[in-house]
């Protein structure tokens, strides 16, 4: 079990790296949405490719946050039965809902993904709007994204069985919704 807790600590740390990138994206696209409306109103000038290098970023800050925003316990939950049961019995739903849902899903996705990348890459796929950006890049985050989040599904699993074990202690946070 220390090789799989060191192996989560270390996927733990790589997502916490594209979660540094995700912020940064975030404030990037900010500057660039204004810089865009900046030069569209006062000089008549403007590009497609500004508008799809928004588009990026987003899908940037959405594939590579995710994975940290699962690691540090704060995705949104459907709270129907999670926050009335016991520690242990929340450690069980998150094991069996990574197993069941999380992880099939994310390998579904980058296996339908990758192809679609592949193939973007491979004609150097352009996109079709006036000014527009290469394509391929923002397909790649498709693959990588849910791959990271496919390993950080892993990681949290291998946290709430070491948890269970009595290992590591449980600081998984859950704060119930107010309503």
């Amino acid at each position: 079990m220390d090789a799989l807790l060191k192996f989560s600590r270390a996927v733990d740390w790589v997502n916490a790296k594209f979660g540094v990138v995700a912020n940064w994206l975030v404030l990037l696209s900010c500057l660039i949405s204004a810089g865009n409306a900046v030069s569209r109103y006062l000089f008549s000038e403007s590009s497609n490719g500004w508008l799809e290098v928004q588009w990026y970023m987003f899908a940037g800050m959405v594939l590579l946050g995710g994975p940290y925003t699962l690691c540090r316990n704060e995705h949104v939950r459907v709270d129907l039965v999670y926050g009335s049961v016991s520690e242990r019995t929340r450690i069980w739903i998150d094991i069996i809902g990574g197993l069941l849902f999380l992880l099939p899903i994310c390998v579904i996705l980058v296996y339908f993904t990758w192809p679609w990348f592949v193939d973007s890459w491979r004609i150097d796929e352009q996109s079709s709007n006036a000014g527009g950006l290469v394509r391929w890049p923002v397909k790649l985050l498709l693959p990588v994204g849910f791959t990271l989040m496919a390993l950080q599904g892993v990681s949290e699993i291998i946290k709430r069985v070491a948890a269970l074990e009595h290992l590591i202690t449980a600081d998984f946070k859950y704060e119930k919704p107010l309503q």
